[in-house]
């Protein structure tokens, strides 16, 4: 077997399954490129999902029942009833997004594909930290993200910045230009309170989505795209962010906070009325220079080293600047450049890598979805809650620390106990790691005691937890 087929399946790919090697090993390369041909994958699970718009809309037929319960009720305590019945729609749609996110990643026959998913996800970060964010926070990954993996960047960093999930957790709903149609009538109205910009989405974008916090930038440019972007919105809320009449969860724009006339980002203006001048702004940045060192950087990052090798960084933004913004033409070069197949191990998979190639060693993911997310937040990467809008580290140093290691073995006795009890060690050892088992790993998982220490031993094996 080649090693280059371990490097396929557990760092291009989210870790094998057993059977995976006969198939990859026949030429690894072309197994990655060919799962970036066709349309994009919407795997069975995610199908059955609704979409942001229908539960928004059950969110806010909610809420307003609930608006209406407190104003009828006797005293200015709550309504418990509905309080709680708006707690658990929200959990069954985060219980139910967490289930099918990763039980697709464990049956994935495509892991490539669904590994940049889950990268470029973890690029356009979001929280569910805020209602109410827990009930489309997985949506946003599918509806933003992955029609657009295998496409242009510019087409999903539109999609992701116009989607209701980012706009609500970066507020952008609550801006409203000065000198807008809204910001004007509002400030007659009360002197006292001045309506005004939020920067968080604006800022943002430049900073984390393309050009990166070096990438040439300035605040005046920060506080323009922020003017450029007022009036983007959602369907179904009013200025102050509350869900109001109209189409939840639904891209909106609204011409009435739009602060109007041309602007100038990055040195160049824009004429463009409406919600066409944000636009024209995002697909600029999109193929901006410092955009595609940021955007290389980070890939190689992921798939090569933490240190990303600068000759390779250097080719696929040379590669993304030709191809416009060609992601497919990025992974491919990325894929048949030299340095991602010189090392077999070289990076330490995060928690949510850990427990997904986990999962495809005994293809199987466990039937309650609470399992996943108390196993993330055991391991320390809380499932859609990054903590910032950076995303999740993608590091050893982050992941490597002694406390973190402690919990995984602990976490590998468990899931060995859940899911694993029927499995053999050595065989599944062979199966999921080939030449990447060291002979010290082999002797270990042999002499051990029981099939369940055997099974932990694997999984917290040195070479289990790199990719």
């Amino acid at each position: 077997m080649k090693e280059a087929t371990v490097v396929a399946t557990n760092r291009f790919g989210l870790g094998a399954r057993p059977g995976d090697f006969a198939i990859v090993d026949r030429n690894p390369q072309a197994w990655l490129l060919d799962q970036l041909q066709g349309p994009s994958r919407i795997p069975g699970d995610i199908t059955k999902l609704p979409h942001s718009s229908a539960v928004l809309t059950e969110v806010q037929a909610l809420r307003r029942d609930e608006r209406r319960r407190k104003k009828s009720a006797e005293n200015d305590n709550p309504d418990m009833t509905s309080v709680e019945k708006y707690r658990q729609v929200a959990r069954r749609h985060f219980m139910d997004q967490v289930a099918a996110r990763y039980r697709t990643a464990a049956a994935s026959d495509y892991p490539f594909h669904e590994r940049l998913v889950h990268f470029w996800s973890n690029h356009f970060a979001i929280s569910a930290d805020q209602q109410p964010l827990p009930t489309i926070t997985g949506l946003f990954e599918n509806e933003a993200i992955r029609p657009h993996v295998a496409g242009r960047f510019a087409d999903m960093l539109i999609a992701a910045e116009q989607h209701p999930a980012m706009i609500l957790f970066l507020d952008n709903q609550r801006s409203i230009g000065p000198n807008s149609q809204f910001g004007k009538r509002a400030n007659r109205r009360n002197k006292d309170r001045t309506i005004g910009l939020n920067e968080n989405l604006a800022r943002e974008i430049l900073e984390l989505h393309t050009l990166g916090v070096n990438g040439g930038y300035t605040q005046e440019d920060v506080t323009t795209f922020a003017e450029v972007i007022t009036g983007w919105s959602i369907g179904g809320t009013n200025e102050n962010g509350r869900f109001a009449e109209g189409d939840p969860g639904t891209f909106e724009f609204r011409e009435s906070f739009h602060e109007p006339g041309k602007k100038t980002v990055l040195g160049k203006s824009y004429r463009q009325r409406d919600v066409h001048q944000g636009e024209a702004v995002l697909r600029d940045l999109a193929t901006h220079p410092s955009t595609a060192k940021f955007l290389a950087t980070k890939l190689a990052r992921h798939f090569v080293a933490d240190e990303p090798p600068a000759e390779l960084v250097d080719t696929l933004s040379a590669t993304y600047l030709e191809s416009d913004g060609d992601l497919n033409a990025v992974y491919q070069a990325l894929v048949e450049a030299d340095e991602p197949w010189r090392e077999i191990h070289a990076k330490y998979k995060t928690p949510h890598e850990f427990v997904v190639s986990t999962f495809r060693a005994f293809n199987r993911v466990p039937d309650d979805a609470r399992f996943i997310v108390r196993a993330l937040e055991l391991l320390g990467q809380t499932t859609f809650r990054p903590g910032s809008p950076e995303g999740w580290p993608d590091t050893a140093e982050q992941w490597g620390g002694a406390d973190g290691l402690y919990k995984r073995i602990e976490w590998c006795n468990t899931v060995a106990r859940v899911v694993g009890s029927k499995a053999r060690p050595v065989e599944l050892g062979d199966a999921v790691l080939g030449p990447g088992m060291s002979a010290a790993t082999r002797q270990a998982i042999a002499r051990a005691e029981s099939g369940i220490q055997g099974l932990t031993l694997l999984l917290a094996s040195p070479e289990f937890q790199r990719r």
